[in-house]
């Protein structure tokens, strides 16, 4: 019987790190994917001029995944080590915490299934999180505050303007500390409540995206079924957001949705993530015209790496949509928006955005213009933006 045991417990062993060590990996690298081949050679002028810039990202969902980020994989986009060898020094992880079976950019339903339960079960969350949409975002930022615990040095939560401050004066004094801004994807997390926000915002999210890719209590997706714009709780859950100094983030809103934050807040807001539609018309991307409004209230666009925002995601390509951007825009309101480990695929990784920086130059970019899309735009979109200290 003791031998019968033993044997049954080695198994269960074997099963559990089959799946933990093999089979959820071999998951996250078939839907986070780095086009196939080597890295073009960075030249020297290109990575010099890298090392110097202020880097940062809009968007990247890498909590999503149980992976540690404290240490290097070869698969995903994201994690401390490649964050570091691409001098990234800022960056907003937002918490998806529902998406739909049989997702698309079109239409989707809100009451499809949920692939982020069974993701949420198979990686082993708490049972607190299987049902509750606000109990995954609020786990997300356990464990972005468990990685500032264990790695102080390398990675810290930006809770106010003051700590951003600091941990980039750090930075130009040699540290290599990553500035991480906590979000949310969609805010049905506040599960209808909103309360809900003041609970958010106690767990560390200081930006928060209305819809993802479905209706919700706040209003339309630009990806759901009703086209609508804010409903009477997402109004009142946009003034609470501004009374605390929270961003909030457009990106898959609606564009009625968009419209009417516009009418309803004097703060600028954001897009994260996203193409133009001028040059690449995705229904992943609203209009020119409403980009542009955007940016007349002082708002910040990221410019996304993966194919269904910007129809090529080469370096080349992705440039060029950068180059569209401020030609539209302005220089002042163009960031970057990468959707790392967003379920992506994307050409290059968070260790090689000098990739961008090169080929910037090789498309005539001046300093002052890759100083500001690759991360003074945002630098200055949230010292100006988020709480100035709490």
């Amino acid at each position: 019987m003791k031998t019968w045991l033993i044997s049954l417990t080695a198994v269960a062993l074997i099963l559990f790190a089959s799946w933990k060590w093999l089979l959820l990996p071999g998951i996250e690298r078939s839907l986070n994917k780095i086009s196939v081949g080597e890295p073009p050679k960075i030249p020297e002028q290109a990575e010099a001029l890298h090392r110097s810039l202020i880097v940062g990202d809009l968007h990247a969902d890498s909590f999503l995944w149980s992976r540690d980020l404290s240490k290097e994989v070869n698969y995903g986009h994201l994690d401390l080590p490649r964050a570091r060898r691409g001098n990234l020094g800022m960056q907003v992880f937002t918490s998806v915490t529902k998406s739909p079976r049989g997702m698309n950019l079109n239409e989707n339903s809100a009451s499809a299934g949920d692939n982020i339960t069974l993701l949420a079960i198979a990686q082993g969350w708490p049972p607190r999180t299987w049902n509750s949409l606000l109990e995954r975002a609020l786990f997300h930022s356990e464990r972005a505050t468990k990685l500032q615990e264990s790695s102080p040095e390398k990675f810290r939560i930006v809770r106010n303007a003051e700590d951003l401050r600091q941990i980039l004066q750090a930075r130009q004094q040699g540290a290599s500390t990553l500035a991480a801004i906590l979000g949310i994807e969609g805010a049905h997390p506040l599960e209808g409540e909103l309360s809900n926000i003041d609970r958010l915002y106690e767990a560390g999210f200081r930006v928060m995206g209305l819809q993802h890719f479905f209706d919700n209590e706040l209003g339309g997706s630009l990806h759901g079924q009703s086209g609508a714009g804010l409903t009477e709780f997402g109004r009142s859950a946009v003034q609470e957001m501004d009374k605390r100094s929270i961003v909030i983030d457009v990106a898959h809103s609606s564009e009625p949705v968009v419209r009417d934050v516009l009418a309803l807040t004097k703060r600028p807001v954001i897009i994260s993530h996203t193409g133009l539609k001028g040059m690449c018309d995705s229904p992943r991307n609203i209009s020119d015209d409403l980009m542009k409004e955007i940016a007349d209230q002082g708002g910040l666009i990221g410019i996304g790496f993966w194919e269904e925002a910007v129809c090529d995601n080469s370096p080349h390509n992705i440039v060029k949509t950068i180059r569209y951007a401020i030609d539209l825009l302005g220089v002042d309101h163009v960031a970057l928006g990468s959707d790392y480990d967003g379920t992506v695929e994307v050409s290059f990784d968070a260790g090689d955005l000098g990739i961008l920086t090169a080929e910037m130059l090789s498309q005539g970019f001046t300093e002052e213009e890759i100083r500001k899309v690759m991360g003074e735009n945002m630098r200055d979109f949230f010292l100006k933006n988020l709480p100035q200290g709490d």
